[in-house]
């Protein structure tokens, strides 16, 4: 079994988008897949309830109950948990204790880098992230990667002391997929295909991670 949290001090980060995308990912390449949906929201909860595929199924698991961590299927081989909004490190100690790779989704704005700076500080003091056994990969998301504003922020991140590990343009393909429950990988057009490869960086560091453990 392998887990992944998404989470961020902030909302509207396109946290849900990344769970919903990795999860779609795993359960189309064949692995059982668990997505615990932990935002009192419901979004990713919602996103599994539309998703009428053949192939590709994605377990949901409603990550808001109590003991949620212990409600993850044990024939599970991926689980992706998606963080509630704007929750800090000392409110997702169940999640962190549990997850084996955690994805942190940032945009290119002063007031998500703030808040990310934050909750990186945060967690810092995390025994199992400062003794490097949990991993920590930021995401930029929702790039105009042509603008000089978006190259700024990625060389700012890439001098973060957390890894940036995968550049994520903006396209309004998520918002239209998640409305479907589908995600970039049930599709393969050439169109979409330009769209996965920001993707592979991200899949290699988790693929990473995972062999190491």
């Amino acid at each position: 079994m392998f887990r992944i949290l998404v989470a961020s001090a902030k909302g509207g980060v396109g946290k849900t988008t990344i769970a919903t995308t990795l999860a779609g990912h795993y359960a189309l390449a064949g692995k059982r897949t668990a997505l615990i949906d932990a935002d009192p929201q419901g979004s990713s909860l919602s996103w599994c309830g539309k998703r009428q595929v053949d192939v590709g199924r994605v377990l949901a698991v409603d990550g808001t109950r109590r003991n949620a961590p212990q409600r993850i299927p044990e024939k599970a081989q991926r689980v992706v948990i998606d963080a509630p909004a704007g929750a800090m490190p000392r409110d997702l100690s169940g999640f962190i204790d549990i997850a084996d790779a955690m994805v942190v989704p940032v945009l290119p704005s002063v007031l998500d880098m703030e808040a990310t700076v934050r909750f990186l500080n945060a967690l810092a003091d995390v025994p199992r992230v400062a003794s490097g056994k949990l991993p920590v990969g930021l995401v930029a998301n929702r790039l105009k990667p042509r603008t000089q504003a978006s190259q700024q922020v990625v060389e700012q991140l890439s001098q973060w002391p957390v890894a940036l590990v995968a550049h994520l343009r903006d396209t309004q393909a998520y918002v239209l997929l998640s409305g479907l429950g589908k995600c970039l990988f049930d599709y393969h057009s050439e169109s979409v295909r330009d769209h996965q490869k920001d993707w592979e960086p991200l899949l290699q560091w988790l693929r990473r991670i995972r062999k190491r453990g």
